[in-house]
């Protein structure tokens, strides 16, 4: 294939996955299967690899992650990033606009912008590169997280233009749609981890983030809102934003220029109530002049520029009456409550629902049935209860009590110390956790298996086809009870079966996941798969085994200490042995470089500047060195870096293991 075909190839390939990676990461909308999209993604890294000549910089296998960061550098802002005052009544920006017309007269436009609800970002590009991303810090200097950055889809590594400056920055704004948010959270409260209350929180702890290719499974997305440059390339902003939108970044479509305060005006109103049509949230709009030499005319205060404005809205609140709370159980238990409120119009949605996250919340709220209460939904997604009505409440009204039993099974809820959750702990018994054990255990992330979806599962469990994950594996024998169940053709079945018997090729890792064990996602399950090797290993595992694996605290080894002690858990895993899934991972064959560390063990702990902890597990096995579990006395050497847990120092030390760092470890294979 000649050259201008294969690089023609490559870059519909980067275009075609770029798309698919945005729908499905960041608006949470896929519109390609799995498979499809793994069979593209290895044709274009099968080309970069042969051509790496023609490359895309921001092709998708390039989006990552790299190394963990061990500390953010702080960077001075070359131009400081300033606040804009703010303002919430029309009032005040009429005011504004006055003050604007003093200054430099009638003859000027503004630029109307979203206001959007996240993390303000720096970018500095050099030579059409990305050089360097900043928080916004103090605004005088902020953190770079580039390494971060880097893995945001809309972000380009580098842009693909001879139009623009050989230096300029670029100001946006790091946000998370939705959608994802939603379904990011929801792992989170399965897990029983505390939810985070809205996406631009989640954004915020996400670019702050220490190991950039945890920050890559998050979707993130950001738009692009001012440019800088050492020269006035543009006239004004509304070039200089349609100039970088051809650059290739992602600038608002909602951008508007208009001629007057009414105009600016009109458009306030017509997005208080559009917005919440928007994938993501914005909590006011900011109002710029648009000539450049005019904003250098009209200059800034300490704290803000004069030339610019923004509007918040207030966040929306209604009044409605609590008429009882429900009790939802997720797969592992945790008992979420629901409040179930007399229908109410809140931000151009009917609210029936809201959420009280937690038995906490309801006694903080002093909540009775029948109660008149305020809902809010403003940088909340979800309607939440901001406090009761007291002047309204009535005699009649009955306090909420938190159950003692699970409304599912009946079974005696348990709430561990230090957790604000309760939990139902019969999951061989209980539906709803029977039903969402084998929903999680089908799902992209764990066994993926095509043909198989939650309403499915649902349907085999009210038939009583499948009571565990192990009554999967025997649906085969089972084809005439499928064939009676509506929608169930022969086809169908058949790749139902098809993709479960595929599902049997499937990692221990994912296995691992698959098994849905309290607080073991998706990357605890590779550490810990990982650190043990197979799964008899890990049942037999104590909890300072476990802790000396890298990530596994406290809380983890004590929920697989707890799922192991059951006979119930330990019969499945035997049954799903004898349907042929794997549970132990598959050793690389390794060849020496050399034999200096053969009969040496090694464990390897905390956070390097030099080496990711991969690399120097792979150079002690490729020097016939051995990687063990946890710390014990077999163990010849703890190669430490920072920010190491203190109970494997302290243990290392009583055990007299010889602890060293990553330099010394280099200069043993020297």
């Amino acid at each position: 294939m000649a050259l201008f075909a294969i690089k023609e190839e490559m870059d519909a390939l980067v275009a075609e996955l770029n798309q698919h990676n945005y729908n499905y990461y960041v608006l949470a909308m896929p519109t390609i299967g799995d498979y499809e999209f793994d069979k593209k993604l290895k044709r274009l890294a099968d080309l970069e690899k042969a051509h790496p000549e023609l490359a895309d910089p921001n092709s998708p296998t390039q989006r990552v992650g790299g190394d963990i960061t061990k500390n953010f550098v702080t960077v001075n802002h070359k131009y400081p990033m300033l606040s804009l005052g703010n303002t919430y009544n029309e009032q005040d920006l009429r005011d504004f606009d006055e003050r604007i017309r003093k200054a430099i007269g009638d003859n000027f436009e503004y630029v109307c912008e979203l206001k959007f609800d996240g993390l303000s970002i720096s970018l500095t590009y050099e030579n059409g590169k990305l050089l360097r991303a900043v928080t916004r810090g103090d605004g005088t200097k902020g953190d770079d997280v580039t390494n971060n950055v880097k893995t945001i889809h809309t972000i380009p590594h580098q842009i693909k233009t001879d139009q623009a400056p050989d230096h300029f920055e670029i100001r946006g704004e790091i946000f998370m749609h939705k959608a994802a948010f939603l379904k990011l959270n929801a792992a989170r409260e399965e897990l029983g981890e505390i939810p985070y209350a809205n996406p631009r929180n989640f954004a915020s702890g996400t670019i702050k983030m220490q190991d950039s290719k945890e920050v890559a499974k998050r979707p993130l997305d950001g738009f692009i809102y001012f440019l800088y440059t050492d020269k006035n390339e543009f006239k004004n902003h509304w070039e200089s934003l349609q100039a970088v939108k051809n650059w290739g970044f992602h600038v608002c479509e909602h951008n508007r220029l208009v001629k007057n305060i009414d105009d600016v005006l009109a458009f306030i109103h017509y997005w208080e109530e559009e917005r919440f049509k928007l994938s993501y949230d914005i909590d006011g709009i900011v109002i710029k002049v648009n000539s450049y030499a005019q904003q250098q005319e009209l200059g800034f205060t300490a704290k803000s520029p004069r030339w610019a404005i923004s509007y918040k809205y207030k966040a929306a609140e209604v009044e409605t009456v609590l008429e009882k709370v429900t009790y939802q159980v997720g797969r592992t238990g945790a008992v979420t409550p629901v409040a179930n409120l007399k229908p109410v119009l809140l931000a151009g949605t009917t609210v029936k629902r809201a959420t009280l996250h937690n038995a906490n919340e309801i006694e903080r709220l002093d909540l009775h049935e029948g109660d008149t209460v305020f809902v809010e939904k403003g940088g909340e997604i979800i309607p939440k209860i901001i406090k009761v009505n007291l002047g309204k409440r009535t005699a009649n009204t009955s306090k909420v009590l938190y159950p003692h039993n699970c409304p599912e099974c009946g079974t005696e809820l348990i709430r561990k110390e230090s957790e604000a959750v309760h939990y139902c702990p019969n999951d061989e018994g209980c539906p709803p956790q029977i039903v969402g054990k084998i929903q999680h255990f089908i799902s992209r992330k764990a066994m993926n298996i095509d043909g198989l979806g939650d309403e499915t599962i649902e349907t085999f469990y009210r038939n009583n086809l499948v009571n565990h994950i192990s009554d999967l594996y025997t649906l085969h024998q089972k084809a005439g009870q499928l064939k009676q169940l509506d929608r169930f053709g022969e086809r169908s079945i058949e790749n139902m079966l098809a993709g479960i018997e595929k599902s049997k090729e499937m990692p221990f890792e994912k296995v691992l996941f698959g098994l849905g064990i309290r607080y073991v996602g998706e990357t605890v399950a590779k550490k810990l798969a990982a650190g043990v090797k197979n799964i008899d290993n890990l049942s037999k595992s104590s909890i300072d085994e476990l802790t000396a694996i890298d990530e596994i605290g406290q809380r983890i080894a004590e929920s697989i200490i707890e799922y192991f002690s059951k006979d119930e858990h330990l019969k499945q895993i035997d049954l799903l042995k004898s349907a042929g899934l794997r549970f132990e991972i598959e050793e690389k064959v390794i060849e020496l470089a050399s034999d200096k560390l053969i009969g040496k063990t090694f464990v390897i702990s905390g956070v390097f500047e030099s080496y990711g902890r991969d690399e120097l597990k792979d150079l002690i096995e490729a020097n016939g060195g051995k990687i063990l579990s946890g710390i014990s006395g077999k163990l010849n050497y703890l190669v430490a870096g920072d920010n190491m847990g203190p109970s494997k120092l302290e243990k290392a030390t009583k055990l007299n293991v010889p602890i060293i760092s990553d330099a010394e470890l280099i200069e043993m294979i020297k």
